[in-house]
């Protein structure tokens, strides 16, 4: 960063020091005291990043009087800020940075083609204690690399690369001749700063040459250069050094002398000098003098002495050291460098020491920091610790809770080191330590033979893994032995030859999923046929088998392959639940494509299935049948249905003593379905044994209907004869308990309430309906007890929100026996329960009917006590006003502070006139003349509604009378209304009826209204109502009918958009039209011009949709996303990049504003290129960006990808493929290759993606990239297939729980519940936990049709478990940083 600020010397040399500052000649603007610079530094990372914000602040107020910076500026500008972040997060977490890291930031500067000065200090300056895990030697050696080769870029070295470079010598104690530097840099014409020759001090007293520092320090004097404190510090190194400590503590009274006080550089170079020698007593006598002053060592400064105790061969004073420190949290990225320092110089007892009394301290248990040790393992591994004291130390982190498997991590590390016989080692640790080894521990092992295609080392790793009883699974010799094999044969003999024993059945089964991968199933009959035994779960192969069978047009080998493996005789009806499942994965795998060229082979597999007496379960049927319908093979549905007549295929198959259940549940279905009741009885009596749930629901349910309860409670027992914790289906339940309430079999329907609360029976809202008819059917019949027992057991199920809704019946049975003080009491305890309120209007009318004020002023008192609002007075008015008490409705309405409720009112009003109350709703508009608020106009129109209802003349004149009374200036409709009584009785208006905007009423119809609105306003209010519910159509009609009206801006630019977002272009531009002749200056707004844009882009009207681009920059509005977008993409479709750059001006001043997509323009270019058959300009467009680093790595090529599949413009979709494989291979650049394949996966051409991924296999570890692919289809319905052609692809992805989780949820979005069940059994046989709200998903599912959950449902909501799981997320993600 310091290299943006050339004229910001003084705080860019704060910037990257490690440790001090050294000011430079001159003033400097308000410098650091001494001691607070060293406690700003105390922290490597925090050193790195001083003063950030204001050094950017600085660059920016510069570069406003300078030129525009060219792009290749802002390109190395882009990077360093790149560089710098990646740098500085490593070293706030970790307080380094590794080689590797280093290394590909170095690679990359290089790369680019232009590094600069900037660049180069921050590599530089990173290559000395900030790569702890390198021998000094070693960061030597890379700094002088980079210098090299950063010289060759054309870098221009000035005095601050050479600072740098001798910091780097400093820390890694470089052995060099200050002389010949300074000889370097003269040659170079560099100028040597004070910042030079104090280090350049410092190089001769590290050597403990004091004469060649006096040198120095006469060339300082010369040039009047100050002395600071670091040359002093020196001095006490260099004295030291030759044995000298007398003159190096005197170095301390020399400074007082010159006015310079000591400071914690000082102190710091004297402590380090005692440690050198080991003198711990000397030490601590020192710190006890420095706390005297104002002196701060900070936890660094300490951490620095115990590395120089170490070094010098004293380890034992180092807990005497950290006794003294007062560590926290924030030291841990300090403390992780130290330990990295100690173990690069074989030091590592002492390491373990720093990291067990630290992290002991800070109280960083394994509970909340598993993986804060990791990188003192790891650096072990790699610095080749002796296996015994890696023991020892793993050991030791476990019994210390430090950390939870250490044994495992460092296995791990070994492995990803590539240290096979360190690995092994541990392995033997780990299985005498009595854990588990797994084979996928020796996968790492196995893939370094493999990509050296290693045989015989491949057998040694078997052969290491029986040695340590650990037996290979299927995926080891799938993916690790017969990967490179053509002929297994010969291989398996080897082994056997050297003493290594096979695993049968797992080899097998590797074997047979190799061979169907491959689609020779020819290969796959042979292993399965005898003599081979056949012991593993064919789960394991079912994906391979799909694979096969797509890849094979042997109907015959398909036929003989499934009767192998589904149709022994003694497997049973669990077989047909098998094969009816591999039928629809088989089916939901292939493409649409692929599902109609291969239509002739399924419909004769279909057959002979048939042959076979196949019979696939209704649930596997239903989805089969749902993916042929999608897939547009009809006639392959009628091929699943069997001729045979029913009944006799079951009385064959029982015959043969073979499962009857499917055909028979279907049968039963049939005939309920036709109402059929007495056969279906029959058909259950003869095959009682083999009835399902299904069947026995549908039968209940169709004695129900006939109202023949007895028979139906008889087959509900028998059913649960059965198996007592088998569940009906939710509406046999209901329609069970409906027959027997109104049978008056009460206890019979509590208990099968009961039942269903037992075996947690999921309500639906559909069902709480229900249930409130059935006990509201009691209630009217006054039977408390009964209404009080059913709903008892309905409350117990129903969740709580719902309870409220089954209340009123509870009031209802009381009022219909006159029990009023019963049912108050019943009223206050439903609010108290359930915050519901049910007939309370009913209640007040009856206590008000028979007199009881007290009862009325104890619910009076109750509500507004528990509401708190004056509205319970509105519930008492209308009482007094239903009984005819207007004296007391009169004092209720004049309350102080009481002001009208318009939807209270109006409520009570529609519910006068509806029942014909005219005395009531004439006393309500007559009481409420003083009521602050109150819409008089709209009282007087109800009280007219009535009137017209009852064609009532008289009570019609009355009204008008009365409101020339009150002074009230009625509205057009109120007139209109009152006209139309005095009309239709023949009448003489009395009043002028305002005059119509339509010419007659009959016109209302037409835009569906019973009257037409007045006046303009209403109008305007109208046309927005119909917009705002999409009713384009009539919106329009009112529109042109009241054209002459001048409507509001907001109306006409509402009215456009409705037409426009329904295509309605003509009729949009001709409200336009009108618009501008009504208003002066109209302008469509920014939402309205922007769909007019897209409106004229799906029209394909270019030129238009290009002049309206125009019109609305130049009205001062903003066009949306989506508009820009759509016109850049239609005019690349067009070939015309001219347009699409024209576009790209104009949006430039919008960029802070309108967040259009980074690869809009870039996208479209190449495409229109393209278009114009000029493909290879299109791709050395896009991949001179991509090398150039234009685009980062994250930039996303899709669209384009898309659009080449979606035109089957093969000949460039070849070359584009071409060009985005050697971004992969050449530069590492594999976002672009792994979204060509997952565009593949979504427009479903499997073989290209397939081919694809053999030949760039890195694609599988993109794992980000797919996940949120596979993310963004879980969300969308329909997208299911998509998934799992992604995970057959992968089958070794190592995300395979995300993957599940969200295929399951993809699965679940469909309602495909038998997909929900493979991919729970298929997680069940992965050891793969599902998290709480994939639970819930796949048990709402499973109760939703019918079936058993097989696990205990997470009993919370959906949102819960949905937060529940972004907490995690959020604490992981924590966690990691």
């Amino acid at each position: 960063m310091a290299g943006l600020l050339r004229s910001a010397v003084w705080l860019r040399s704060r910037l990257l020091l490690w440790r001090g500052g050294c000011a430079l000649p001159g003033p400097v603007p308000s410098p650091l005291p001494s001691a607070a610079l060293r406690r700003f530094n105390s922290n490597p990372s925090r050193a790195f990043l001083m003063y950030p914000t204001r050094l950017f602040t600085i660059a920016v107020q510069e570069n406003r009087d300078v030129q525009e910076p060219f792009p290749i500026q802002q390109k190395q500008i882009q990077f360093f800020d790149w560089a710098f972040n990646k740098m500085d997060t490593s070293i706030r977490k970790n307080g380094c940075i590794t080689k590797s890291l280093l290394e590909d930031i170095f690679h990359d500067a290089c790369k680019t083609g232009f590094p600069n000065g900037n660049q180069a200090l921050l590599l530089l300056r990173s290559c000395g204690s900030l790569l702890p895990e390198l021998p000094p030697h070693e960061r030597t050696a890379l700094a002088h690399t980079m210098w090299t080769k950063l010289k060759g870029a054309g870098v221009v070295f000035d005095v601050s690369h050479y600072n740098a470079l001798l910091k780097v010598y400093l820390q890694n104690e470089h052995d060099f001749s200050p002389e010949v530097f300074l000889a370097k840099m003269e040659e170079a014409n560099v100028q040597p700063n004070r910042v030079t020759y104090q280090r350049l001090i410092a190089a001769y007293c590290n050597k403990g040459d004091i004469d060649g520092s006096s040198k120095i320090l006469n060339i300082m004097k010369s040039k009047d250069l100050p002395i600071t404190e670091l040359i002093f510090s020196a001095l006490v190194t260099g004295h030291a050094k030759t044995g000298d400590m007398d003159s190096a503590v005197n170095i301390l009274s020399v400074m007082k002398d010159t006015k310079i006080e000591p400071g914690s550089e000082t102190y710091l170079a004297l402590l380090n000098a005692y440690a050198e020698k080991g003198n711990i007593n000397q030490i601590e006598e020192e710190l006890k003098n420095i706390e005297k002053t104002e002196i701060y060592l900070s936890e660094r400064d300490f951490m620095d002495i115990i590395f120089t105790l170490a070094k010098a061969g004293y380890p034992q004073y180092v807990q005497n050291i950290l006794e003294k420190i007062k560590f926290s949290k924030e030291s841990i990225p300090d403390v992780k460098n130290l330990c990295l320092r100690l173990i690069t110089f074989n030091l590592e007892d002492t390491a373990f020491e720093v990291l067990h009394s630290v992290f002991g301290a800070l109280g960083l248990t394994c509970e909340k920091h598993n993986t804060q040790c990791n990188f003192f393992l790891q650096h072990c591994i790699n610095m080749e610790t002796p296996l015994a004291k890696l023991k020892y130390f793993c050991d030791n982190l476990k019994a210390s809770n430090l950390h939870p498997s250490s044994l495992l991590s460092s296995l791990f590390f070994a492995l990803e080191a590539k240290k096979t016989d360190l690995a092994i080692g541990i392995m033997k640790i780990i299985k005498e330590e009595g854990l588990c080894l797994k084979p996928h521990y020796f996968w790492p092992l196995l893939a370094q033979h493999q990509e050296n295609k290693n045989t015989e080392g491949v057998i040694n790793v078997l052969k290491a893994m029986d040695e340590l009883e650990v037996k290979p699974n299927i995926d080891t010799y799938l993916l690790y032995v017969f990967t490179n094999l053509d002929n297994p044969d010969p291989f398996r003999q080897r082994i056997l030859e050297k003493g290594c024993p096979l695993e049968t059945s797992k080899f097998l089964a590797a074997e047979i999923r190799h061979e169907a991968s491959n689609g020779r199933l020819n290969k796959v009959y042979e292993l399965l046929s005898p003599p081979n035994i056949w012991t593993t779960d064919r789960s394991h192969i079912r994906n391979s088998l799909i694979l096969g069978f797509r890849r094979c047009t042997d109907v015959d080998l398909w036929k003989k392959i499934t009767e192998l493996l589904y149709m022994e005789e003694e497997k049973g009806e669990q077989e047909t639940e098998n094969i009816g499942r591999f039928l629809y994965s088989l089916i939901d795998n292939m493409t649409d494509s692929e599902i109609q060229d291969k239509e002739e082979q399924l419909r004769q597999y279909f057959h002979q299935l048939h042959k076979m007496n196949v019979t696939i379960l209704p649930t596997y049927y239903k989805g089969i049948r749902k993916l042929l319908s999608e897939n547009n093979v009809p006639n392959l549905i009628k091929s699943l249905i069997s001729s045979h007549d029913v009944e006799e295929k079951l009385q064959q198959l029982k015959a043969e003593n073979k499962p009857i259940g499917d055909i028979l549940k279907n049968y039963i279905l049939t005939l309920c379905s036709e109402k059929n009741m007495q056969r279906a009885l029959e058909v259950k009596a003869k095959y009682e044994f083999d009835m399902n749930v299904v069947g026995y629901g549908a039968l209940i349910r169709l004695c129900c209907q006939n109202d023949n309860v007895e028979e139906a409670m008889n087959l509900k027992e028998e059913f649960c004869r059965k198996d007592s914790s088998d569940v009906l289906e939710l509406n046999t339940y209901i329609e069970l308990i409906k027959t027997l309430v109104k049978r008056e079999r009460l206890d019979d329907a509590i208990n099968i309430l009961k039942e269903m609360k037992e075996k947690n029976v999921f309500i639906k809202d559909s069902a709480v309906t229900q249930c409130f008819r059935i006990l509201n059917n009691v209630a009217i019949k006054g039977e408390v007890e009964k209404v009080t027992q059913l709903h008892e057991a309905m409350v117990c199920l129903v969740l709580p929100q719902s309870s409220v809704k089954l209340c009123s019946p509870l009031v209802t049975v009381h009022l219909q026996r006159d029990d009023l003080l019963t049912a108050v009491e019943v009223l206050f305890d439903c609010y108290r329960k359930y915050g519901g309120l049910p007939r309370l209007h009913e209640i007040l009318c009856g206590l008000i009917e028979k007199g009881d004020t007290e009862t009325v002023k104890k619910v009076f008192d109750f509500l507004t006590e528990e509401k708190k609002q004056m509205g319970m007075m509105f519930d008492l008015f209308f009482a007094f006003l239903v009984t005819g008490k207007y004296k007391e409705a009169k004092k209720i309405i004049e309350t102080p502070g009481l002001r009208a409720k318009p939807e209270r009112l109006e409520w009570f009003a529609n519910r006068c006139i509806t029942n014909n109350n005219g005395e009531g709703l004439e006393a309500m508009v007559t009481l409420t003349q003083n009521l602050f608020d109150c819409d008089r106009d709209k009282m007087y129109y109800s009280l007219l509604l009535l009137c017209q209802k009852n064609n009532d003349l008289e009570k019609a004149e009355s009204v008008w009378t009365k409101m020339q009374e009150e002074n009230i200036v009625p509205r057009s409709r109120t007139l209109h209304l009152l006209g139309h009584i005095f009309k239709a009785n023949n009448q003489k208006i009395p009043f002028t009826v305002p005059e119509n905007w339509y010419e007659s009423d009959d016109d209302s119809a037409a835009i569906g209204l019973s009257s037409l609105p007045q006046q303009s306003y209403q109008v305007n209010e109208k046309i927005s109502e119909f917009c705002r519910n999409d009713k384009h159509r009539e919106a329009y009609r009112l529109f042109l009918m009241a054209k002459d009206f001048v409507l509001n801006v907001g109306c006409y630019n509402n009215l456009i958009k409705v037409l426009l977002s329904h295509g309605s272009l003509e009729e949009a531009m001709e409200v336009k039209k009108i618009a501008k002749n009504h208003i002066k200056g109209f302008v469509l707004n920014d939402a309205a011009s922007s769909l007019l844009i897209l409106t004229q882009v799906r029209r394909d009207y270019l030129k238009e949709a290009m002049s309206s681009l125009h019109t609305l920059l130049k009205n001062g509005k903003i066009p949306s996303q989506l508009a820009t977008t759509r016109l850049v993409q239609a005019f690349a479709q067009k070939g015309d990049e001219e347009s699409i750059r024209e576009i790209e001006k104009l949006m430039e001043p919008l960029h802070g504003i309108l967040k259009l997509p980074r690869m809009l323009f870039i996208n479209n270019t190449a495409l229109a290129r393209i278009k114009n058959n000029n493909c290879d300009a299109a791709i050395e467009y896009i991949e001179e960006k991509f090398i150039s680093r234009q685009l980062t790595e994250e930039a996303n090529i899709s669209f384009v990808f898309r659009k080449l599949i979606e035109d089957k413009e093969e000949t460039a979709l070849e070359k584009l493929s071409a060009m985005v494989e050697r971004l992969a291979n050449q530069f590492g650049i594999y976002k672009p290759v792994t979204h060509l394949f997952l565009q593949y996966i979504d427009q479903e051409k499997v073989n290209d993606a397939e081919l694809l991924l053999q030949r760039n296999k890195a694609i599988s570890e993109q794992r980000s990239y797919i996940i949120g692919f596979i993310i963004q289809k879980s969300k969308i319905k329909g997208q299911s297939k998509k998934i799992r052609i992604l995970q057959d692809l992968i089958p070794d992805f190592k995300d395979q729980d995300q993957l599940l989780h969200y295929l399951l949820k993809s699965y679940y979005l469909e309602k495909d519940v038998v997909s929900c069940k493979a991919v729970y059994e298929e997680m069940k046989a992965k050891n793969i936990h599902l998290n709480d709200l994939s639970l819930k998903r796949l048990a709402v599912l499973l109760k939703e049709y019918g079936q058993p959950v097989p696990f205990t449902e997470p009993s919370e909501s959906f949102t819960f478990y949905a937060e529940k799981l972004r907490n995690e997320k959020e604490s992981h993600s924590s966690d990691d940083d």
